[in-house]
């Protein structure tokens, strides 16, 4: 019976759909690669270089509860979280909610922008479902793993990401992926993205290398952290502290400029351009409540 079982379980393998989500980089063959906000001549493809966007910084969060464990929420045990991948311009500045024919994002955040737009809620198809269809139940699991949500259904932040981050980045436009587009290609391209740049810093272990571990009983410096970070990586990340004194570590920022795409194209990190909102000493990072993590595995 068990046999039978594991036969049926490949059958329905081999008939599953899987579906491309490679933007169309043979358009990019032979065009001259630059890293982003580095060019000193015009970039004539902003599907084969990112224009739009062109400071990206990976961001991590160091929660300790989800609110939403009584639904599986869990945080994954001896790992940070996934934030997203942000666009920033070269100058600094950024945009948001860039294209509203792709917004998906239920709960907008702003909900109005500075120029007076309103962000209509989103009430159709949850992203998660357009993963699905794609038949990628492998970067699912990775997703409800890793990229986790305090007080609401997970799907619901990674279409905010995509939404507000992902349609301002200029390698993620729907025409990247002409003349074999399928609807919701770029969002789960997004997504494999966003999931690539985050495994390249393991920033628990980093700082456990360190000696820097969560504990509710020692608190660490801001230098402490800094250079356990450069050490591995080669450049100051933004260090992110909440309440009142700047004295609980929650989020992490690394940034970079990118050669080529940013679906594909390598990561030059930076130093930060933003100061930390951490305080120099005494700084907090604190354990977990036991029952909002579970064991992972990579």
């Amino acid at each position: 019976m068990l046999s039978l079982v594991i036969l049926g379980a490949l059958v329905s393998l081999v008939h599953a759909k899987f579906y491309s989500t490679y933007p169309n980089i043979e358009t990019c063959v032979g065009l001259p690669v630059q890293y982003s906000c580095e060019n000193t001549t015009v970039v004539k493809d902003s599907c084969c270089n990112v224009v739009q966007g062109g400071l990206v910084l990976q961001a991590q969060y160091w929660d300790t509860y989800t609110g939403f464990e009584s639904h599986g929420q869990l945080l994954p045990k001896g790992s940070w979280s996934i934030h997203g991948l942000l666009p920033v311009n070269c100058d600094g500045t950024f945009g948001q909610y860039c294209d509203l024919s792709r917004q998906y994002d239920p709960n907008p955040s702003p909900s109005t922008l500075p120029n007076g737009t309103v962000i209509t809620p989103y009430k159709g198809p949850s992203v998660r479902k357009f993963i699905q269809e794609f038949g990628r139940s492998d970067l699912l699991h990775y997703m409800d793993t890793f990229w986790i949500k305090q007080g609401a259904p997970n799907e619901e932040f990674w279409a905010h990401e995509f939404s507000k981050h992902g349609t301002c980045a200029s390698t993620f436009d729907v025409a990247c992926y002409e003349p074999r587009y399928k609807e919701h290609q770029e969002v789960v391209n997004f997504f494999e993205t966003v999931v690539k740049v985050f495994q390249m810093y393991p920033t628990y272990d980093m700082l456990a290398a360190a000696g820097i571990v969560p504990s509710n009983t020692t608190t660490y410096t801001r230098a402490q952290i800094a250079n356990a970070l450069y050490s591995q990586t080669g450049a100051d990340p933004w260090l992110g502290c909440y309440d009142a004194d700047g004295t609980v570590l929650e989020e992490i920022w690394y940034y970079h400029h990118v050669l080529g795409t940013e679906q594909y194209g390598h990561f030059k990190t930076l130093d930060s351009i933003t100061p930390a909102t951490c305080a120099e000493t005494g700084i907090w990072y604190y354990e977990r409540t036991p029952t909002s993590e579970k064991a992972i595995s990579h």
